[in-house]
């Protein structure tokens, strides 16, 4: 039986093995490069978001409270 799935199943030969590992680890490499950029750009786009949501409320906190009057009793 085993000698006929030699025939059928021929063994990887070591170039195979080599250009595929250099393949997965390009491709990791790659991906894990992607994904560091993409967090990079959403930690730059949250840090942005948050001053501009800070200098916002400062603003609100300045103005005149109408809300106020309304709940004066």
């Amino acid at each position: 039986m085993s000698q006929e799935l030699r025939h059928i199943i021929p063994s990887p030969q070591p170039e195979v093995e080599d250009t595929f590992a250099t393949y997965q680890t390009t491709y990791q490499f790659y991906k894990e490069v992607e994904v560091r950029s993409e967090f990079q750009k959403y930690c730059e786009w949250y840090y942005t978001t948050a001053e501009r949501h800070r200098q916002e409320l400062e603003k609100m906190r300045g103005e005149l409270n109408i809300m106020q009057w309304f709940r004066k009793r």
